[in-house]
């Protein structure tokens, strides 16, 4: 149940390739993760859909040298940076990756086919697009993440807790008590080059996002008058926007490490 997105996948594992940090096999192995295939689609001098393994490639031919996230979502366009017909299948994605060094960006799009929701069969076409090279959009650093994110659990906490609503329950427990048998299990939660802040990082905006959910998910618990299912939606709003701005900020660690130099 964590939020890991694909393209955080995609961005952290090729960044360690990239670097030399990985061979291939590795970093496709990782990016695709429990999906059964992942092809991309649009890639320049590609007639056709390609793998993983030659699209990296092809891509470090390009001039890509490293990959940043976007996660945006309506009224927030985080990571991106244009042309808006990029910016729109993003969004209606709610992700994508955004190469530096070449004008290029992949939107994933998911297929998912199986008889029960526990047996499915899940592709993932990567979609190429140009990109503007600009700025992206409302990306922190690290340490401004990891503070913003402080800051707005413990106020969070405080609304939540007084309404009831702060994720308890049975789903809940079991829910976090998986995150934390994943966490104890020593899962990599970042590809290597990336630094022990970002992965900290990381780990917090996920563990934030999850009990996000789980507030909106389940419950009500006290919650029930529409003043108070109100009070909880404007607590959770700006912690949402700030786990997802700490998540672009670890996945974007590496890049903006090497570009500092």
């Amino acid at each position: 149940m964590l939020f890991e997105p694909r393209s955080g996948r995609l961005a952290a594992w090729g960044n360690a390739l990239l670097a030399g940090l990985v061979s291939p096999d590795e970093a496709v192995l990782s990016i695709v993760g429990e999906d059964a295939v992942h092809r991309v689609e649009g890639l320049p001098g590609e007639s056709g859909p390609v793998g993983l393994t030659l699209a990296l490639g092809r891509l470090r031919a390009l001039g890509v040298t490293g990959l940043r996230v976007a996660l945006p979502a309506p009224g927030h366009p985080l990571g991106l940076s244009g042309p808006p017909e990029f910016n729109a299948r993003a969004l209606e994605a709610e992700e994508a990756v955004v190469a530096v060094g070449a004008a290029l960006g992949l939107v994933p799009e998911v297929a998912e086919a199986g008889p029960a929701p526990g047996d499915l069969h899940v592709s993932v076409t990567w979609h190429c697009l140009p990109v503007r090279e600009a700025p992206p959009a409302d990306v922190p650093s690290l340490g401004e993440a990891e503070r913003e994110l402080a800051e707005a659990l413990r106020e969070a906490t405080v609304v939540l807790t007084r309404l009831d609503v702060a994720g308890s329950g049975p789903v809940a427990e079991g829910a976090l008590s998986a995150y934390r048998a994943r966490a104890d299990a020593g899962r990599e939660v970042l590809a290597p080059g990336y630094p022990p802040r970002a992965v900290r990082v990381l780990a917090l905006a996920q563990r934030v996002d999850l009990l996000v959910s789980l507030a909106y998910e389940h419950g009500p618990g006290g919650a029930v008058a529409a003043s108070e299912m109100a009070a909880r939606a404007e607590a959770l709003r700006p912690v949402e926007r700030v786990a997802r701005r700490a998540l672009v900020a670890a996945y974007n660690a590496a890049v903006e490490e090497r570009e500092r130099g």
